[in-house]
């Protein structure tokens, strides 16, 4: 288990405290049948025969396996010690991306599924934590002929030709827990506003605030502190603006870019 202390952030420009990684060497399956559900495969450490490093696809050499051929589901699985979680907080399990359909056991106890192999997805976990080791499952299932998923240039044939690549399967994007509180960021944007000297923020937080909260907004650039701004949060979203003096010298603008 690697911790944020050791190992640059999934996502930098979105990062939290105390975050652990769960990338290296998960047990790995190729399910062609499509017996792993039917034979529970989240219950059963035997049927994990193979080792894979995570996030690279098995496809690819740095996986450790370089298989190209047709594996339409495969699954992982792994162990972890799960950090401290207090009273009203929740242990979220983070997929960067899992090409295409994803679903996750935590300890046997079905956390979730996601479709869409090219977007981040989170699931709370915390009902599903045990005293002691975690087990966590993912199978992943990608139809390389199945030409209704979205597929940028991955090739539909075995061997790549023309301007088409290799196709990617199942967990290649970074995997990490993240403790949270009860009311939580989830999305944050910035859009710089140069022509009014400003940077426009949308926030999403996790639910509805059970009363008005406050949420302070700091700009900075090298260190230096630009701008600070306090808005109250009554509602789930919220869009405003955070007035940038400096923008207003054109001298400044290169450095603030």
């Amino acid at each position: 288990m690697t911790t944020a202390s050791t190992t640059i952030a999934p996502n930098p420009q979105f990062r939290r405290d105390g975050w652990i990684d769960l990338c290296g060497e998960w047990g790995f399956a190729h399910d062609d049948a499509d017996e792993g559900v039917r034979d529970s495969w989240w219950q059963r450490a035997e049927a994990f025969d193979r080792r894979i490093v995570v996030p690279f696809p098995p496809e690819s050499k740095l996986s450790g396996l370089r298989e190209t051929g047709f594996h339409p589901v495969i699954w992982y699985r792994r162990t972890f010690a799960a950090p401290a979680v207090g009273q009203g907080e929740t242990l979220l399990l983070n997929f960067g991306a899992v090409d295409y359909a994803a679903t996750v056991w935590v300890n046997g106890h079905c956390v979730g599924s996601h479709e869409g192999g090219h977007v981040p997805f989170s699931l709370d976990v915390t009902h599903a934590l045990v005293e002691g080791e975690q087990v966590v499952v993912v199978r992943a299932e990608d139809q390389p002929e199945d030409v209704r998923i979205p597929r940028g240039k991955q090739d539909w044939l075995e061997a790549p030709h023309a301007i088409w690549y290799h196709r990617t399967s199942g967990i290649w994007q970074p995997v990490w827990l993240s403790v949270v509180p009860a009311l939580y960021v989830t999305d944050l944007h910035f859009t710089p506003d140069l022509a009014n000297h400003r940077v426009r923020c949308d926030v999403r937080l996790n639910t509805v605030p059970k009363a008005p909260v406050s949420l302070t907004i700091k700009l900075s650039a090298h260190g230096k502190l630009l701008a600070q701004q306090t808005m109250v949060m009554g509602e789930s979203e919220l869009r405003f603006d955070v007035s940038v003096p400096q923008l207003e010298n054109g001298v400044h603008r290169d450095y603030l870019l």
